[in-house]
């Protein structure tokens, strides 16, 4: 069965930090490109960055550039969302989702995990 258990979303005030984890199994870890894509309230889906199979080349949406890096464990099976200086137009539900290579759409999907940012 596969999974993608996603955690570490909250509240947290403006300027604040949060690291989101997402643990995957049921299929090949290093097999798939990681992405985290968020979806605000009344908004729809917005990519907001991926990472290839060997952790190169992370790329992000320009609204979070220099303030949230991804990264992945592939002796965990986890893929990490490192949120800084957090600002309200940041708060949204936070899916991760795995692609294989050379696919443009996705193939598994977290439940997601909320994240508030708010005074």
């Amino acid at each position: 069965e596969v999974e993608l258990v996603e955690s570490g979303g909250g509240l947290v005030q403006p300027g604040g930090s949060l690291r989101l984890s997402c643990v995957v199994s049921g299929f090949t870890f290093n097999n798939y490109a990681m992405s985290w894509v968020r979806q605000a309230p009344g908004k729809g889906l917005e990519w907001v960055s991926g990472i290839q199979q060997g952790g190169e080349s992370p790329i992000y949406v320009h609204s979070v550039k220099g303030r949230f890096t991804i990264s992945r464990d592939s002796a965990k099976s986890t893929v990490f969302l490192q949120m800084n200086a957090l600002k309200p137009q940041d708060t949204a539900v936070y899916y991760c989702a795995a692609k294989r290579a050379g696919e443009t759409s996705y193939d598994y999907w977290g439940q997601g995990t909320r994240v508030t940012v708010s005074s």
